[in-house]
């Protein structure tokens, strides 16, 4: 799995934008093919409000789907509705490459 995550704060005077953006913004992301799961999180302690965490298949997968027209204007739009925008794509690790579960 590749892990694809976006941090932001919303901006201050765009709450309202921003709550209304999101409605259709989550959808039209997850109507381009290869997102495996999103979450979206709202941390504990930290900088940002809003954290979205995209799983995909592979590298690949991610890069065909950031690299769709929908998808790089759901970036942008976001640019203008929050700050501090950040991303982190993560692989597996090499010495832990599938996911562990207590017990099994």
């Amino acid at each position: 799995m590749v892990l694809y995550v976006m941090k932001w704060n919303i901006h201050p005077d765009k709450v309202e934008a921003y709550l209304k953006w999101t409605e259709s913004a989550i959808q039209r992301a997850l109507a381009v093919p290869g997102v495996v799961e999103l979450r979206v999180y709202r941390p504990a302690t930290g900088a940002h409000q809003i954290v979205a965490a995209y799983e995909f298949a592979d590298f690949a997968a991610w890069a065909a789907w950031y690299s769709n027209a929908e998808v790089q204007k759901i970036v942008d739009e976001l640019h203008t509705i929050a700050i501090d925008v950040t991303t982190d794509l993560w692989g597996p690790a090499r010495n832990v490459p599938k996911p562990l579960r207590p017990g099994k």
